[in-house]
């Protein structure tokens, strides 16, 4: 039997010919050693050209497609393409990896670069979205992603002198990058008018902001900030694909073949014209005319050094510039196909589709020589004697060469299809050509290449062919998979195989036939291997396939599925592979690479003389994981280790899945859940103890504590047991089976990992059983190894994941440091290096992996054995390379680093623990046998048998069985603790006695439990074949056990306690004596499964036993017959219950059905609904029936309720279900879905639950997890409310509180993102800048004016007024007022800073800082939407340190996606911006006690929390938090861990525990008849005091997360707000409510909530409605609904307005007053006020009780008119605030009103499409003299001409009309209107305005503008809430402009004031004003 092995030589690679020049640029530089490092395929290569030595870089598994140097010029980062593609950071020196970042891009990584410190990298990747990726990248993090383009990038570079900005460039575009916090931003470079839009290629970044970039036309583009400064035309005559900038200035390289050098000034220095070189490829075929293409320059000192596409690197010396040398060159172009060895020399030849034919000297390392040909080479072949090199071509011809001087012999054309194949005879007088024409030609060579045959079998292109040794036979391969023999030189098929029999093959480089079985997998059929070729000599075969491998197998290899070694390097298909003549080299060349490996064979007996040198360091290492090498004679696998490989842990429904299964099916029964719903017992239970230790499939996982406690886990819990005291205390956190434990060094701290979809692992304190660190979103499906590292601070942990992901926590800050793939296999045990932290192990099955960090990854390497033997657990020794491991075959292995050292004999069977200790080593294994080993394993110093013999007095329970088999093993306290297979925990003496300390059931699934009739006992029995008697009283300990033959499924005591019933699973059962267990009696009648049986009740004289096959057999138990069997059931039968009486039988079924049967008969009875309560049932553990309706899930579709158990006192019901919850319910049950208390402990599902006899105890089994859970019952008087208490029922009450108009509206308002939003108005028609002009009559009759003209010339298009005689156009508009506050839908958004000198507040998109003495506003206005919430940071660690949220569209990460600004107050400077994946937005921010982190809450539809570390933008956690809307989230003010969210029915109390949020509901059920209502505040007191504000204005008080009190009707409304003082804990409330003499909407409160002092607003208002509360010293301040800020004195209660704002929106109308800087605002409020702009002030309002539309002032200010939106307009006196005069002529709003210049005429223009006009002077009865018709829409707006004889009216359909006034008459004559003089120009239509309307308005308008009194510049508002400044007039469409943000979406109005000294501007959705100052350009 030939040998099943991998082959022991192996391959080194030695050379790589070539260079990736294409498709990639910017990939060669000079490293600080002067070595050249450059990538090609996927290899990186460090090449020394003085010495001419390569050193390769091995990590990648794809194609490297980009490259960066690190500035010191030593590392070097590289990234690949590929689906998961990965960039490695390496050192150039060692070629080791220094760090692998991963998982953020795909498909590739296109660009990279370092920042000039090099502590950033950061990466593009080719997704579609080219995502831009910043790293710190020692760390592996991610610190930013944004998406970069919509198109490719190719170039991106760090801003070497501004830190933390980056500019990146592509397909027409380049943009300008800035990061702060997590969020990278970028501005779009604008080209303007200095250069095309077009494609810019590279880039390079020089000082004061300057930026140079290399286009694709050649030109160089020079940037100053964002915009283009400058062209450098022509610098190159095409493309410039690479720009480097050094010290000496910059090195460009492009496509017309130059390299240009630049002075640092980009002054041209020099020109090197690569074309005119002598040597290259492309000068050899003549080829100028597409010329070379330069794709990289590097620029050092007196070198430069220029890759090109051709896959050619030139060095250059600067001072002989004309003579560039020629470095490396490989083939370019198409694919590399054709290889052939020279006979005799140390030579290769190769060919390929660039129609070179090269040949390159294999000892130099250099090519030598190179011809080019007419076609592309696809195969080749030397003649025996060297003296010929034939070449077949792809056109089908071939053609023969002499090699000394590659002239050319012959050339034939015999063929269309190209030529594959071709070889010589061994003899030397034949050619063979094999084509793709299916045939192979013969041709002799001496005569002169004649075809002398021709071998036409195939049916398929020829693809490999070999001569026998004798030349007289021909084998072939063709592509249908056949293999044909012929005879030569005839071509005659051989059919007889007999004949081959003997023949010899000259070579083997066919990939068909016996020899070569091996080469293809086991189970597959697909052709990808392209080339093999044997040594025969070393009986060795080399392979070459698609996947880029190079792989090893023994020659010859007959069974499929050989083992092998393989070899990456080549990125994707390998063409071919050859030997040297002398089989010293193997030659392989890539297909789509380009490119030529050399691998230096070395052959066994120098691998092991090699072994002490370093392997070259590979991430798939070449004895790789397919190869285990494993021997065909594997000892087969132990039993126990295969049924553990074979568990899955996978589950039906993940616990994580279940909220969502209940929103889901909370849908279908809403209906149900109005109906009223039994509420939840009053009396619970709690865990008190358990029966189990999971040993079966876990190991390792039994510690003793610091305290001497014992820890280890079972189900859901982990235990920490007191030996001395014989008690339990309990982790509960895990909701699913814990899979393993390890222990922290110090003993105190645990780690546990469970099963789950998303599984998580806890780090909790033994002592006070609270998690300190819960790490999850890495592992699927469970988690099945851990450890600590030495220190403590890491956790290694490993997955159940079919990759066995290994990963690396620093566990306390719940932050994970890297990750790898461990294994395909399962992975046991894994390891931390105790002296080297960055160091690891794992085993596990045939596995053995040393593994170290690099960055965010981890690279392992497979220990050296010979034969790979699976691992079952590890340690490392007494100094860090020791290792020892033990095996499944009872061997201990010694490893030294990753080299196996020798093996002992250690144990029969598997060795499944083993334990470090000071001196030597402890070891269990599968014989039941501890052994004491010395330090080396020389020596076995003792033996412990474990066996029965030995158990000490003391002990709990029994041992089951001698010697079992040993899977946890740990030291301490003077004993050795054991944990065995069979669920047993012993305490091994050092002196030999064992004590047996706990123990459970054993693998299997426990069903049966029965508890004694009036004793503290129970029995169980189990599919383990075991019956047993547990004492529940305090001694807690398993009193008699005895097997059975079958397993059991349940059982039962006789009344008086003297019997017990077992039913098995073979359908027979047993009646055993309950003190001895020994047989009394038993049958067997049934073949299926007994699932229940009962005594009757009193002297038990009947026996029910229920059978799987739907029969329940009534027994007489004196008489020991069958007397009855009731029949008719349909299905299983799952229970059964006796009435008192025993006569009657209640049956359940699996499909849900109930029945009745009357005994002894089992005559069926049926007994309506109503008499079955009646009856007085002996026991209930049915779980069907109208009394247990309740007791069914909402999830009853996924999840059964296995059993149920009335206790005696018939008040509580027990239940357990499929999901492992164990529910208590208030009997009797009835309506659907009951509240409950639910208790999680058991992982799968209960199988049983059972009350003892006097209620004091409920005993539980669960099924897969083997264990007896014991809780104590707590009856409702004595009880505490405990912390780890149930969880309450599933579906909250409906009714929550009330309802609230400002809740609803706040809980469903959709904020628009500016970006997107849409026209406000019902706009129709075609925009102006997309209408077509018309032609003007001179046009349209063809008249040519003449340049000057004598015509008058057209008067001023405006009258200029009070402007005075010197015009100065405006240049700029700065912020200077913001009259108005957010607070209709914002809450606590209002503070105090400085100590009250300063307060806070936003409206639209600014944060806005009031200074209360000199009532200043500075402005923060970095947010690019509206902003929703506000906090400042209230450490004094970071004075004046605000967060403010704000709107935004996805969570994509880019510009409009919602983000957190953190700003300095005072400097208005942005310290940290966090983009979030809150879609929609922020809708709350609270920084911590150390004011170090920030809590956010999104408005997106999972309303998730999110924990920042604001400082650093790193996101530590996140957590879908609630169903529906989330109001407000707060840390507590002494804490960074812990914070309370309120919401739509909800409060819920959270712990950070690492990066885990994990969160308790709030517990009502402690006060009567309390129900959840919405809660909308939230405020704190000492000793974990939470106080929440509800809806219905209530505050509800917390201690812990349990309600303790009500303070009913705090306010009369809801509580919108509550604020907790720092310094005395005095609480502040603020509520909707109606002032009266005893409260008011505003209170403050003691430290407790009990006594309060009410203050009252005077507002004027019937109702106040607080919305935000801030208490400063003796100063409260107040943020009200109807947008005012009024400061309240705590002594004196009085009040002072400090901002007024429109409570309602939006604002349409504006008046600028004609002389003084006042103006009128009108809104949808109802009010209009007056505001005056140098005292920073609202002066009056008026409330005309109806919503006002727009507002003027007369010329000359004594007057306003007012439009009303019911189409009322009124007309006021400015003096004394009378109205003057009213009318009412139209039903719908007034749009615009205006005072004619001469005062005599007032037009009104109404949504009606018309304009009325007035007659002032007519007096106050107002009566209309005419109006305006035809007008095609709704009025807009309207100016008067400067003689008030016109009106241009500007429309809802576009259109602009010119009226006569006050006849009404149409004016269509353009030259007429043209001569018009405008007093006012207030309309966004018209030609001159063309220019203001902008090319994105597809969606939205320009809504309003306004042109200043000196008429050269208009301002507009539009409706993405932009005002933006523009010359006037403007006809040229998409006219330059300045924009200035701020505002919400939709702008109403803009006016300049008088003298164009301010812009006013209204918003729509905002309802806020700003003045803008105008800064005018100087003389």
């Amino acid at each position: 039997m030939a040998d099943r092995t991998a082959p022991n030589c192996h391959l080194r690679l030695e050379w790589v010919y070539g260079y990736r020049g294409h498709q990639c640029r910017n990939n060669l530089y000079y490293t600080a050693a002067k070595e050249i490092v450059y990538f090609v395929a996927g290899v990186g290569v460090v090449y020394n050209t003085r010495e001419h030595k390569q050193k390769f870089y091995l990590g990648h598994n794809d194609d490297i497609i980009s490259l960066a140097l690190h500035p010191e010029r030593v590392l070097v980062a590289t990234g690949q393409v590929g689906k998961e593609p990965y960039i490695c950071v390496w050192d150039s020196y060692t070629v080791q990896t220094v760090s692998i970042l991963k998982d953020v891009h795909t498909h590739g990584i296109a660009c990279l670069a370092f920042d000039l410190e090099g502590q950033c990298l950061v990466s593009v990747g080719l997704d579609s979205k080219n995502t831009i990726c910043v790293w710190d990248w020692r760390r592996g993090k991610v610190l930013a992603v944004a998406p970069g383009h919509t198109d490719r990038i190719f170039d991106i570079s760090w801003d070497l002198y501004q830190p933390s900005k980056l500019v990146s460039c592509g397909v027409k575009h380049i943009k300008f990058w800035s990061l702060c916090g997590n969020a990278l931003t970028p501005k779009r470079g604008v080209f303007g008018k200095t250069g095309d839009l077009q494609t810019i290629l590279c880039l390079a970044c020089a000082k004061d902001e300057v930026t140079y970039s290399g286009a694709l036309n050649g030109d160089i583009y020079v940037w100053k900030g964002v915009n283009l400064m400058r062209t450098v035309q022509g610098a190159h005559g095409s493309g410039i694909f690479s720009m480097n900038a050094c010290e000496e200035g910059f090195a460009t390289g492009g496509r017309d073949g130059c390299v240009r050098l630049w002075d640092l000034n980009f002054k041209p220095i020099t020109v090197i014209d690569l074309r005119e070189t002598d040597q290259g490829y492309k000068v050899a075929r003549g080829e100028n005319s597409r010329g070379l293409s330069v794709r990289s320059v590097c620029w050092q000192g007196d070198h430069i050094l220029v890759g090109t596409q051709d896959s050619e690197i030139f060095e250059v010396v600067v001072h002989d510039r004309n003579k560039p040398f020629l470095i490396m060159q490989g083939h370019c172009e198409g694919e590399l196909w054709a290889l052939a060895v020279h006979p005799t020399k140390p030579l290769a030849m190769t060919g390929s589709d660039d129609r070179s034919v090269r040949i390159w000297s294999l000892i130099d390392h250099a090519l030598i020589a190179r011809c080019n040909m007419e076609e592309p080479i696809r195969c080749a072949a030397v003649s025996t004697d060297g003296i010929h090199l034939a070449l077949g071509m792809k056109d089908g011809s071939f053609t023969v060469l002499r090699v000394r001087d590659m002239t050319e012999v012959v050339h034939i054309k015999d063929r269309k299809e190209a030529i594959h194949e071709l070889k010589y005879s061994p003899d030397g007088t034949h050619l063979a050509v094999g084509s793709n024409d299916n045939s192979v030609d013969i041709y002799g060579v001496v005569q002169r290449y004649k075809k002398v045959g021709e071998c036409i079998g195939s049916t398929s292109f020829i693809t490999h062919m070999d001569w026998s040794t004798d030349s007289k036979y021909l084998q072939t391969n063709d592509g249908s998979g056949r293999r044909l023999f012929y005879r030569m030189p005839s071509g005659k098929e051989v059919t007889n195989r007999e004949e081959l029999k003997l023949v010899q093959w000259a070579s083997w480089t066919c990939v068909l036939g016996p020899e070569v079985n091996g080469i293809w997998l086991k189970y597959s059929d697909i052709n990808d291997i392209n080339s093999v070729d044997a040594n025969f000599n070393d009986q060795v075969l080399v392979t070459a396939d698609d996947y880029g491998l190079v792989k090893l197998l023994r020659y010859p290899c007959v069974k499929k599925g050989a083992k092998f070694k393989k070899y990456l390097g080549h990125s994707a298909h390998i063409t071919n592979a050859r030997w040297s003549h002398d089989y010293q080299w193997v030659i392989t060349i890539g297909g789509a690479d380009h490119s030529v490996f050399q691998w230096k064979f070395v052959p066994e007996r120098k691998a092991k003389e090699v072994l002490h040198i370093a392997p070259q360091e590979t991430l798939a290492d070449s004895n790789s994981e397919e190869s285990d090498s494993d021997q065909s004679d594997v000892p087969e696998m132990d039993s126990e280790i295969e049924q553990e490989t074979q568990l899955t842990y996978r589950r039906q429904v993940y616990k994580e899945d279940l909220p969502q299964l209940k929103e889901q099916c909370k849908e279908k029964h809403r209906v149900t859940a109005m109906k009223k719903r039994e509420r939840a017992p009053g009396s619970g239970v709690k865990l008190h103890f358990i029966h189990g230790y999971r040993g079966y499939d876990c190991r390792s996982n039994l510690f003793y504590t610091q305290t001497g406690e014992i820890v280890y886990h079972v189900a859901a819990v982990g235990v920490v047991y007191n030996r001395q005291q014989n008690t339990q205390r309990f982790y509960m956190g895990h909701d699913d089976d814990i899979l393993c434990l390890a222990i922290h060094p110090l003993k105190d701290f645990v780690a546990t990992g469970q099963v789950g979809r998303d599984s998580s692992i806890h780090i909790w304190n033994t002592e006070t059983l609270k998690p300190m660190s819960v790490l999850k979103g890495f592992h699927q499906l469970g988690v099945c190894t851990l450890d600590f590292s030495a220190d403590g601070k890491r956790l290694a942990s490993v997955g159940l994941d079919e990759n066995h992901t290994v990963v690396l926590w620093d566990w306390r800050k719940g932050e994970k440091l890297s990750t790898m793939r461990g294994s395909k296999d399962k992975i046991f045990a894994v390891k931390i290096n105790p002296y080297l932290p960055d160091k690891l192990i794992t085993a596990g099955v045939k596995h053995m992996k040393f593994w170290h960090k690099a960055g965010g990854g981890l690279i392992g390497r497979k220990g050296s054995m010979g034969k790979t033997e699976t691992m079952m657990c590890a340690v490392y020794g007494w100094s860090e390379e020791m290792v020892f491991s033990g095996t499944c075959t009872g061997d201990i292995c010694i490893w030294r680093d990753m080299f196996l050292m020798k093996t002992v004999k250690a144990h029969d069977g598997p060795v499944f623990s083993m334990h470090t200790l000071e001196k030597g080593f402890v070891t269990g294994g599968k014989d039941g046998i501890v052994a004491l080993w010395d330090d080396t394993f020389e020596r076995c110093l003792k033996t412990y048998a474990i066996k029965r013999a030995v158990l000490a007095p003391g002990s709990k329970g029994l041992l089951l069985e001698d010697n079992p088999s040993i899977r946890a093993i740990s030291l301490g306290h003077g004993h050795i603790l054991v944990g065995t297979k069979n669920g047993e925990i012993l305490e091994v003496d050092k002196s030999g006695p064992i004590t047996l300390l706990v123990q459970g059931h054993m693998e299997g699934e426990v069903w049966g439990l029965a508890t004694h009739p009036h004793l503290p006992l129970c029995a169980t029995v189990s599919n383990d074949k075991t019956l047993r008697i547990w004492d529940l009283s305090p001694s807690h300990c398993m009193l008699a056990v005895r097997k059975l033959r079958k397993g059991g499924r349940c059982c039962c005591f006789s009344p008086d306690g003297k019997a017990l019933a077992v039913g098995l699973n073979d359908g027979s059962f047993l009646i055993v004596n309950a003190d001895t267990l020994e047989d009394l009696v038993s049958f067997h009648h049934r073949k299926d499964i007994i699932s229940d049986i009962r005594f009757s009740p009193g002297a038990g004289k009947y026996l029910a036993v229920a059978s799987g096959d739907t029969f329940v057999d009534i027994y007489n138990v004196m008489s020991s017959k069958r007397v009855g069997v009731c029949k008719g059931c349909l299905n299983y039968i799952t229970h059964l219950d006796w009435d008192k009486r025993g006569k009657l039988l209640q049956v359940n079924t699996g499909a849900k059905e109930q029945f009745f049967f009357e005994a002894p008969r089992g005559k069926r009875q049926t007994i309506p609904a109503t008499e079955v309560e009646k009856i007085d049932w002996s026991t209930w553990t049915c779980v069907l029936g109208p009394s247990v309706e309740g007791i069914w899930p909402v999830i009853s579709e996924v999840t059964e309720v296995t059993t149920a158990c009335l206790s005696n006192d018939r008040k509580v019901l027990a239940t357990g279900d499929d999901l492992g919850y164990v529910k208590l319910f208030r009997y009797p049950v009835k309506g659907k879905h009951a509240k409950f208390k639910r208790y999680v402990a058991h992982s799968t599902h209960v199988t049983n639950v059972r009350w003892t006899h006097d209620d004091s105890l409920l005993v539980t089994v669960g099924g897969g997890d083997t264990c007896l859970m014991i809780w104590a019952h707590e009856p409702d008087s004595h009880r505490e409310f405990k912390l780890g208490d149930s969880e309450e029922s599933d579906i909250e009450s409906e009714d929550d509180g009330g309802y609230d108009s400002d809740v609803t509206r706040e809980n469903e308002i959709t904020y628009t993102i500016k970006a997107l939003s849409t026209s406000m108005r019902p706009m129709t028609g075609v925009k102006p800048h997309l209408q077509l002009k018309e032609p003007s009559v001179d046009e349209r009759q063809g008249v040519v004016r003449p340049p000057v003209s004598r015509a008058l010339p057209l008067p001023e298009k405006l009258q200029t007024n009070n402007v005075g005689k010197k015009k100065r156009p405006i240049e700029d508009l700065v912020l200077d007022l913001v009259f108005g506050y957010r607070g209709n839908d914002c809450r606590n958004n209002v503070h105090y800073l400085n100590d009250g000198a300063d307060i806070i507040y936003h409206t639209a998109s600014v944060g806005i800082v009031l200074n209360l003495t000199t009532s200043c506003q500075s402005f923060y206005v970095e947010h690019s939407d509206d902003i929703l919430c506000l906090t400042i940071n209230q450490h004094p660690k970071f004075p004046n340190v605000v967060a403010t949220g704000q709107v935004g569209d996805t969570g994509d990460m880019s510009a409009t996606s919602p983000s957190i600004h953190v700003w300095d107050a005072m400097t208005k400077q942005t310290l940290s911006v966090l983009r979030c994946f809150h879609s929609g937005g922020v809708c709350s921010v609270s920084f911590s006690a150390t004011g170090k982190l920030l809590l956010s809450v999104g408005l997106d539809a999972k309303h998730t929390v999110t924990i920042w570390k604001w400082q650093e933008g790193a996101k530590i956690a996140s957590r879908i938090a609630h169903s529906q809307r989330i109001f407000v989230a707060e840390f507590r003010p002494d804490s960074d861990t812990h914070f309370v969210s309120v919401g739509i029915k909800h409060v819920r109390f959270w712990t950070l525990a690492g990066r885990a949020l994990l969160s308790k509901k709030g517990v009502l059920s402690s006060i009567e008849d309390a129900r959840m209502q919405t809660m909308l505040s939230v405020a704190f007191g000492a000793n974990n005091l939470t106080f929440t504000g509800t809806i219905s204005g209530d505050v509800c008080v917390w201690k812990e997360h349990i309600l303790v009190r009500i303070v009913a009707k705090a306010h009369t409304g809801p509580v919108f707000t509550m604020y907790t003082t720092l310094r005395d804990g005095l609480i502040v409330t603020g509520g909707k409510e109606r002032p009266s003499k005893e409260g008011g909407a505003l209170k403050l409160w003691d430290q407790e909530l009990k006594r309060c002092r009410a203050f009252r607003l005077e507002t004027g208002q019937i109702i106040d409605c607080v919305r935000s509360v801030c208490r400063g010293k003796g100063k409260i301040l107040v943020g009200t609904r109807n947008a005012e800020i009024i400061e309240v004195g705590e002594k004196n209660a009085a009040c002072n307005i400090l901002v007024n704002g429109h409570m309602d929106g939006p604002i349409w109308g504006l008046g600028t007053h004609p002389s003084r800087d006042v103006f009128l605002s009108a809104a949808e409020d109802g009010t209009v006020r007056l505001w005056d702009i140098p005292e920073k002030k609202m002066l009056n309002k008026v409330n005309l009780g109806h919503p006002t539309r727009t507002i003027s002032y007369s010329p000359e200010g004594d007057m306003v008119a007012i439009g009303m939106k019911n189409g009322e307009f009124i007309i006021l006196l400015v003096a004394s605030l009378k109205i003057w005069g009213k009318k009412r002529d139209r039903r719908s709003p007034i749009q615009d009103i205006r005072f004619s210049p001469n005062s005599r005429y007032l037009a009104v223009g109404s949504t009606e499409s018309a304009v009325d006009f007035y007659d002032l002077t007519l007096g106050p009865q107002l009566n209309r003299i005419n109006c305006c018709r035809d007008i095609p829409s709704f009025v807009m707006q309207m100016d008067f001409s400067a003689d008030s004889t016109y009106i241009q009216v500007s429309t809802g359909a576009y259109k602009r009309l010119v009226y006569e006034v006050p006849s009404g008459k149409h004016i269509t004559d353009q030259s007429h209107i043209d001569k018009i003089t405008w007093a006012t120009w207030t309309s966004v239509l018209g030609d001159e305005v063309i220019g203001i309307w902008s090319r994105n308005t597809d969606k939205a308008d320009v809504t309003c503008a306004c042109v200043s009194h000196s008429g050269l510049n208009i301002v507009i508002g539009d409706d993405f809430g932009m005002v933006k400044l523009f010359d006037f007039p403007c006809p040229e469409k998409f006219a330059k402009h300045k924009r200035f943000l701020g505002h919400s979406a939709h702008l109403t109005n803009i006016r300049f004031t008088n003298g164009d000294r301010f812009v006013v501007s209204a918003g729509g959705d905002d309802r806020s004003l700003f003045v803008w100052r105008c800064v005018h350009t100087p003389h």
